[in-house]
């Protein structure tokens, strides 16, 4: 009940607990509770007579009712009279299919809720069903015919899924914050995971979390284990039920253009079926953009609401604003737009709670852009929102990363006249230095030993980690590297930003930052038919003379304005941090020296302060490394971590 309370923003609509203990089974209704004692196959119980009854087993949900409104989607859910509950998070966008193919089988239905589904769709083909499923998903079904407990997590991660065990049993979450209510819990640092953020702004990389003893289920992972046996953390055997496939295509360029304007509109089509208002944010980058401008169309002919509702984050400042090409969409969608614009005075106000609904630290002030966005969206009753994560890890989208390994690729490759097209397009379309990338690209041929020396990976310039103390136990290792990106493989660098590096951790984020407003936020991108197809294409289908993302923009060409699939640069939901910073320098100076003190065992203050001073003077590149030290002492300072 403790634990259930924690996320109540997951699910302000319901609440509802299945409990077991040695004599008796128990349905409680929670004080939110939607059903008046009421569910679906048996009476339930008020949860205040029982909370100090000890239990052997428990699922608690918190609702937040999207599909099927009605108290018939109450969870946890039952069928065949309790034979087979669940508690599930996210949603099942193929449900209706589904439902169709099982009632073919002989199965029936009583709700109109995906969940019943995914329960009926167990029944029917047991972990086999998770091939079914085109969503975003983390559920517990407890299978009382088998006594066995099918724990599961969808193919990329969407939604969370937590364990931890002490003493008294093994528990899952689907945020960390939950664990702080078990009273043998105690927030501990793992160091090597503490190391990875802070030297490299990485996290979600590893089934470890920042919490020693907190793990996270994989995206594409599953757990089935007997209830009888399931007693400690040991008996939790994650095994992995989705690989992206290896497989490449035959289409021709014209015809993989068609393959991917179809699966691209029949995945934002799947991911509008809701009983709720729907809107979409955008930035007027091109991923944000080709979402809004196929949503359009597609709820026009539905009529399923007057007009589409598009969310943005804007700057006062010109250099990280983006309305100009936000207004353009806005204009050619006839959307109705809303525009919110996210202040340093207002990020250091929230900070705290911003970082309590993480659960973790984050790596940059973006985070509390987007936060912005789902906020303002939730003011204005929007309850499901479209995002474009995902594009750029699959579409090659990050143009520094990317536009430099493909070249690293092609001389790699000893395609000359390729790489000297690419290089002279770099040099026309993004003004950079013939020099810088040529020098970059004959490092890339020797081995990755020699380029450590010359301190230069994949473009990304390396500081030393001086400024760290001794206090803090790690292994020095790059975990770029070891997660799979490959400064002469566009194609293998996509596949590990896609499974361990990058897209885990923005996913985290944007989890985190819409269900903290009681916002579901969906991504088309991530529909699993569209990143299985984009994975068989070659890297020229996604850069080509100096274009990234060049299928996207070719294949939507005609539902996109044209300055937005003609545009070369990138921002995101950006802030002006650097600005920030520079603007406001004794106000981060005295943040950076609260963080030191209130970690002297990470932070070494003499060369942290130093390393400020050179920045600020402009003799050191501006980057998100002095945000992170005030975001993990943040998260240090409000879950008490022992350090």
């Amino acid at each position: 009940y403790l634990m259930n309370n924690q996320i109540k923003h997951r699910g302000p609509d319901d609440e509802g607990y299945y409990v077991e203990t040695e004599q008796q089974q128990l349905v409680l209704a929670g004080d939110d509770s939607q059903c008046d004692g009421q569910l679906i196959y048996t009476q339930a119980t008020k949860l205040n007579d029982y909370l100090e009854l000890p239990i052997e087993l428990g699922l608690g949900h918190r609702r937040l009712s999207i599909v099927d409104l009605s108290p018939q989607g109450h969870q946890p859910l039952a069928r065949e009279q309790g034979d087979y509950w669940i508690s599930y998070n996210g949603e099942v966008y193929n449900y209706l299919e589904l439902r169709q193919e099982l009632e073919q089988l002989g199965y029936k239905f009583i709700s109109a809720t995906d969940t019943e589904v995914i329960l009926a769709a167990y029944q029917q083909w047991g972990s086999q069903c998770l091939g079914k499923f085109n969503g975003m998903f983390s559920f517990i079904i407890y299978d009382r015919v088998r006594q066995q407990l099918f724990i599961a997590r969808d193919r990329f991660g969407v939604k969370p899924l937590y364990y931890y065990s002490d003493s008294n049993g093994v528990y899952l979450a689907s945020e960390i914050k939950q664990f702080s209510q078990l009273p043998n819990w105690k927030a501990q640092l793992n160091h090597q995971l503490a190391y990875d953020f802070l030297a490299h702004g990485l996290s979600d990389h590893t089934n470890q979390t920042l919490f020693t003893h907190v793990n996270q289920l994989a995206g594409g992972e599953y757990v089935l284990v007997n209830r009888s046996s399931f007693t400690s953390i040991a008996d939790f055997v994650p095994v992995s039920w989705y690989q992206l496939p290896q497989q490449a295509t035959k289409l021709s360029y014209a015809q993989a253009k068609s393959e991917f304007a179809k699966l691209f509109t029949d995945a934002v089509k799947l991911r509008l079926r809701a009983d709720v208002k729907i809107g979409s944010c955008l930035s007027g980058g091109l991923d944000s953009s080709a979402i809004v401008s196929t949503m359009a169309p597609l709820l026009a002919k539905q009529k399923a609401q007057e007009l589409l509702n598009t969310f943005s984050a804007c700057s006062e400042h010109k250099q990280f604003d983006e309305r100009e090409y936000i207004e353009e969409v806005v204009k050619h969608t006839q959307a109705k737009a809303f525009y919110c614009y996210p202040s340093l005075e207002n990020l250091f106000n929230i900070n705290e709670s911003l970082t309590w609904h993480q659960d973790e630290p984050f790596g940059s002030t973006s985070i509390f852009a987007q936060w912005s966005v789902f906020e303002y969206a939730k003011s204005q009753q929007v309850s499901v929102m479209l995002d474009g994560q995902g594009a750029d890890e699959q579409l090659a989208g990050y143009q520094g990363l990317y536009f430099q390994i493909y070249l690293n690729q092609l001389l790699s490759q000893a395609k000359f006249s390729q790489f000297i097209r690419e290089l002279s397009a770099l040099h026309k379309l993004h003004k950079l230095s013939l020099k810088a990338m040529l020098l970059r690209s004959l490092i890339s041929l020797f081995p990755v030993s020699f380029k450590h020396k010359l301190g230069n990976i994949l473009g990304k310039q390396q500081y030393s980690t001086n400024w760290l103390n001794s206090g803090l136990r790690y292994q020095p290792i790059n975990p770029y590297l070891v997660n799979g990106l490959n400064n002469r493989d566009v194609e293998q660098t996509l596949r590990a930003q896609l499974s361990r590096i990058n897209l885990s951790m923005l996913l985290h984020w944007e989890d985190r930052d819409s269900m903290a407003h009681s916002v579901e936020s969906r991504v088309p991108f991530l529909d699993y038919r569209l990143v299985e197809f984009l994975a068989s294409l070659p890297t020229e289908y996604k850069i080509k003379n100096g274009i990234s993302k060049r299928i996207l923009r070719d294949s939507l060409t005609n539902i996109m304005p044209s300055k937005i699939t003609n545009r070369l640069s990138k921002l995101g939901f950006a802030t002006p941090e650097e600005i920030w910073v520079k603007q406001h320098q004794e106000l981060f100076r005295s943040k950076l020296i609260e963080a030191i003190e209130l970690c002297p065992q990470i932070f070494v203050r003499e060369q942290v302060l130093a390393i400020f001073d050179e920045i600020i003077a402009g003799k050191r590149q501006f980057d998100f490394w002095l945000w992170r030290i005030i975001s993990f002492a943040t998260w240090v300072k409000i879950f008490a971590v022992e350090l």
